[in-house]
């Protein structure tokens, strides 16, 4: 009886469920809706806005949005540095978070948080595109769309109570739209004093994290819980107004100007100390003031003199005469190797009454330090003649000069033409085999310029300036420099040395009005030249890199 009853009991299982199915489907066929339509099918010229981001929701936001700028040369630019940026990066990081680690970790108990890996993978982010703001503050802001689903490999190593963790990164994607604004625009290289970075909306984080080597966000719960702590935690810090705040350098410093002109005359120095080995030395004196970028001021070398004379004026531009010191510096001249510095000193600006001439005796010291005990050694003196003439309130520079502005040419100059005035300010580290007596020698377009050759002077000034008249702008023309050493004595093996030499295209000078740069000389191992270029027409000019940013790379 038991077992007929299991054999009735499954059979009714059994037709049961076949019942229900049949029932099942019949139900799902009589019940389903008659006036189903087929798909309208427009072109995509047809589209509302809407209906295109839910078709195509990747379209970069350029083609979205007319106020997005396309900015596919910086994806190149990043994607072609990416393996240096890797590297930069990560070091940064490194160096940053371990201080940070080191103060963090003994509220925990913990004994070592390392990385044991530390790369941002082979996959750069990309940019959708770029929204530019124009303001009337002295500021520029930026807000690029900016995605990145990366490859990174992060594996931090952590010990505790004699245990040891290892927590791993991986497969890191994050889509953010910041806001990066620079702030104050100063004139004063990088032009801009900080950068604040704001999140316009909480940015999308999602990552693979392995704890022990096990796949800890397969958890449930775990992936939701940790993404929303994520976003809210960015989003508490740097979510618009806040901001993440990047100094880079001092706006005070950047925004000041020029108040005033620094004379400085190089009397002589005194009872150097020898350092040839036949009991001589070639002194000269360089000049320079704190937090100035310039290059230095240099004096003529004298050849075996302990107590040489030179006699030399030079003028400095001053920003800031409360805080900037002047330099004082004298080396000994070397034909072959690095120049030896015989002795240093400094002369704070502010101990100088305005307009009033000071003379100065400076004891030249091995350091500034005082604690180094060769300060105790006499090294000599040098003398000084100083002036400090602060520029009157109708001599202060005007805002809206233009750092770029040059003289007219004079009348005459042809009409479709121009003035070329070529400055020969100085050379450094050029050397001959046989005797270093350096001159320039400039041709242009068959006409040539020669300046006055200075003895016996690895680093020789001129200050020359030579023009060259032209019937129309030099565009596709280029000037030769060539740096030669003529022999000081009635020499015939000899008379004649090529030191290098340099050919610069005149586009650029032509377009930007003036070029002021150093030029490094061909044939040479290590020499430069300092080169100032003027192109002076008849009529003010704007400078065409003001309408067209890329005229300057023309050939």
């Amino acid at each position: 009886m038991g077992f007929l009853s299991i054999v009735m009991g499954f059979s009714g299982f059994g037709v049961g469920s076949f019942v229900g199915l049949v029932i099942g489907y019949y139900l799902f066929i009589y019940f389903q809706p008659n006036d189903v339509k087929d798909p309208a099918i427009r072109p995509l010229v047809e589209q509302d806005s809407q209906s295109l981001q839910k078709l195509l929701p990747e379209i970069p936001l350029w083609v979205k949005n007319p106020d997005f700028d396309r900015i596919d040369w910086l994806n190149k630019f990043i994607e072609y540095m990416w393996p240096y940026l890797d590297k930069a990066v990560c070091k940064t990081v490194r160096s940053i978070a371990k201080p940070i680690i080191a103060e963090q970790i003994p509220k925990y108990k913990i004994e070592s948080v390392d990385f044991e890996t530390l790369t941002l993978g082979s996959l750069p982010p990309t940019f959708q595109g770029m929204k530019v703001f124009i303001t009337e503050e002295k500021e520029l802001i930026m807000e690029p769309s900016m995605k990145w689903a990366g490859n990174p490999n992060i594996l931090i190593a952590v010990k505790a109570f004699g245990l040891r963790a290892t927590v791993q990164v991986v497969d890191l994607q994050v889509f953010a739209h910041p806001r990066i604004t620079l702030k104050p625009l100063v004139p004063t290289f990088p032009c801009f004093a900080k950068i604040y970075v704001s999140l316009m909306e909480k940015p999308h984080v999602d990552f693979g994290l392995k704890l022990l080597g096990a796949d800890a966000m397969s958890i449930p719960g775990l992936y939701r819980f940790v993404q929303e702590l994520i976003k809210d935690q960015v989003a508490k810090m740097y979510l618009w107004p806040k901001a993440l705040e990047l100094p880079i350098m001092d706006a005070k410093k950047g925004m000041k100007r020029p108040v005033g002109i620094l004379h400085v005359k190089v009397l002589r120095a005194m009872k150097l100390r020898k350092k040839d080995l036949l009991g001589g030395a070639d002194p000269y004196v360089k000049l320079k003031l704190t937090d100035d970028k310039l290059p230095s001021k240099k004096t003529a070398v004298k050849r075996g003199n302990l107590n040489p004379e030179w006699n030399e004026e030079f003028k400095i531009v001053v920003k800031d005469p409360e805080s900037q010191i002047l330099e004082v510096s004298v080396y000994d001249w070397e034909q072959v190797g690095k120049h030896d510095k015989m002795g240093m000193n400094l002369v704070q600006l502010k101990e100088l009454k305005p307009d009033e001439p000071k003379n100065v005796t400076l004891d030249l010291l091995k350091s500034m330090d005082p604690d180094v005990e060769r300060n105790e050694k006499s090294r000599g003196q040098v003398v000084l003649e100083l002036v400090y003439n602060p520029f009157k309130d109708a001599e202060l520079p005007n805002d809206l000069e233009d750092s770029n502005t040059v003289e007219k040419a004079p009348e005459g100059t042809p009409a479709g033409g121009g003035l070329l005035v070529v400055g020969v300010y100085q050379a450094q580290d050029v050397e001959g085999k046989h005797h270093t007596n350096p001159y320039v020698h400039l041709v242009l377009k068959g006409e040539e310029r020669k300046t006055k050759y200075v003895k016996k002077n690895k680093d020789p000034r001129w200050d020359e300036e030579f023009e060259f008249m032209l019937e129309e702008p030099p565009i596709n023309e280029r000037l030769h420099v060539e740096v030669f050493s003529v022999s000081s004595k009635l020499g015939l093996l000899h008379p004649k040395e090529n030191l290098g030499y340099a050919d610069i295209s005149l586009a650029d000078v032509v377009n930007n009005r003036r070029i002021n740069q150093s030029y490094h000389l061909i044939d040479s191992k290590n020499g430069r030249i300092q080169i100032e270029l003027q192109w002076r027409t008849s009529s003010v000019e704007i400078p065409t890199w003001i309408f067209f940013g890329d005229s300057s790379l023309s050939t």
